[in-house]
Parts: structure tokens; C-alpha cells; sequence
């Protein structure tokens, strides 16, 4: 007989079995058998432990070692027979090589003592040093004069009360004298209303009567500006048409009305910035 099949003998009813024990695939694929112990006492199985349900089977392909379940034979009696198996052997040790004798260390030359370090000299803590005095700012002084590139500054204009249409021509000659222009000319009277007055560099249109001056008005004087390549500017006693105004705003004509205290008042953006830069 072989491992595959042996003879197994139920001790409960004396009935003779052939025993093939089970194959278990190895990690390797290799087929495991459980080495059947021949001749030895089987057993029935009348309570069950985890230690006696495993046994260690060594594939002999790859000598791998694993827990598989113990062989075991059920009998026509009922009885459960455990079949033993071989115990599987430790591998054994290969014969320890002799120790190699040892050179006798050789004497080491004496190294020199390393020199101690020298300790750190102790630094005398520096005397906080008085950081030197702010100096004073310097006095404003009482006057800070302009510089010369800046323009000088006018006088308060000195208004004329307005009784009369030629009081209001003066006004406005006496104002353009006060924004800076030069050589204004004798007052001139131009249709289709009006007054002008020129200097040099400007001609203004002064309307001393009580209507609103009108849109051609500030055309004409416009025209008449551009010809003579010169700025325009207008002067009024009762204000300005909308529809004047607003031709005024378009072409950046400065606008004053003159009140009866003599005092010329801007009327548009362009007023205002002519009495700012002069």
C-alpha cells in the first residue's frame, strides 16, 4: 500500500477501511497530501479541541509548510476515526562552518590628547549708548514768500455801483483790467445789440440793457473772436436765454452777469476758471 491508500481498522466495530487521504493545493500549486502515519492506532473522535482539527503538512515541492485539517474517517457504526499522520520534521541545520581564526589586533599608535576648547571669554555687557538728540525743526518763519513762478496774487476787485447802462460798461472794462488784461479799448457799439469792449488778447460783449442776452448775440461775438484769432467773454445785466447758455457752454464762453453793486458774478464753469487762472 501506498500513501494514497491505507488500510485503517475501526477499533468500535473491527470493520477494515481503505483510507485515501484528501489532496490541498500548496501557495506554489503543487498538490498536498497529509502523511499518513501506516500501522498506527486510529482513533474515534469523541470531543473536538482546535489544536487536534490541524495538523502541519510540508509541501515537498516547495518545502513550504501549512495548517491543514486533520484526516479523519467516518465508519459505517457511526464512530468518527482520526487517522494520524507523520510528525513533519524541522529542516535540518547545515553543519556550522569552524570559526576562521582572528589576526591578533594590531597595536594602535597613541593618538594625541585633543586639546580642551577654550572657554569663551566673557564679553563685558555694553553701556546702552544714549541715542544723540533730535534736532529741533527750525522756526517757521513768520512770512513764507511765493515763488517766482507763482503768479502774484490780485487784489480784492473794487466793484462801481451800475445806475446807468455806460456804469455797467465800465464795470466791465475795470474787470477785465482786474483778470489781467491789457490796453482795453473804447467801448464800441455793434449790431445787433450790445456793447464790446476790447484789450488785448479778448473781446467782451456787454449787454447793458434789461433783456436777456440771446443766442445770436453770443454767436456774433463768438465769430467775431475766432476771426480775430483773440478769446471771448460777455457781460450782462439780465442774465442769459437758456438756449445762449448753453451755446456758451459748448464753446467754453465765460459767462458774468454784473449786479447792481458793480460786482461781475460767473455764470458757468468757464467764468469760474477764467477768475481762477486770471
Amino acid at each position: 500500500m501506498t500513501d494514497s491508500g491505507v488500510p485503517v481498522r475501526c477499533p468500535v466495530c473491527r470493520r477494515e477501511h481503505l483510507y485515501a487521504p484528501p489532496s490541498y493545493p500548496c501557495a506554489c500549486g503543487a498538490p498536498v497530501v497529509p502523511p499518513v502515519a501506516r500501522g498506527a492506532t486510529v482513533t474515534p473522535v469523541t470531543d473536538r479541541t482546535w489544536a487536534e482539527e490541524w495538523v502541519t503538512v510540508r509541501c515537498r515541492t516547495c518545502g513550504r509548510r501549512d495548517q491543514w485539517p486533520q484526516p479523519e474517517l467516518g465508519c459505517g457504526c457511526g464512530a468518527v476515526l482520526r487517522i494520524p499522520v507523520r510528525a513533519v520534521q524541522a529542516p535540518s541545520q547545515a553543519p556550522s562552518t569552524p570559526p576562521q581564526p582572528q589576526e591578533p589586533p594590531q597595536p594602535q599608535e597613541p593618538q594625541p590628547s585633543p586639546t580642551p576648547p577654550t572657554p569663551p571669554t566673557p564679553q563685558t555687557p555694553e553701556t546702552p549708548q544714549t541715542p544723540p538728540a533730535t534736532p529741533a525743526p527750525p522756526s517757521a518763519p513768520a512770512h513764507i514768500s511765493l515763488p517766482r513762478t507763482a503768479p502774484t496774487p490780485r487784489p480784492a476787485f473794487r466793484p462801481v455801483p451800475v445806475r446807468t447802462a455806460r456804469d455797467a460798461v465800465t464795470v466791465a472794462g475795470l474787470y477785465l483790467r482786474w483778470l489781467g488784461y491789457e490796453d482795453v479799448r473804447d467801448a464800441v457799439k455793434r449790431a445787433p445789440s450790445g456793447v464790446r469792449v476790447s484789450a488785448r488778447g479778448v473781446i467782451a460783449l456787454i449787454e447793458p440793457s434789461v433783456q436777456p442776452t440771446s443766442l445770436r448775440d453770443v454767436e456774433c461775438v463768438w465769430l467775431s473772436a475766432m476771426s480775430d484769432a483773440v478769446s471771448c467773454v460777455c457781460f450782462s445785466l439780465a442774465g442769459y436765454e437758456g438756449s445762449a447758455r448753453a451755446r456758451a457752454d459748448s464753446l467754453s464762453i465765460p459767462l458774468f452777469v454784473i449786479d447792481l453793486t458793480g460786482t461781475p458774478q460767473p455764470v458757468n464753469g468757464a467764468a469760474e476758471e477764467l477768475i481762477a487762472t486770471g
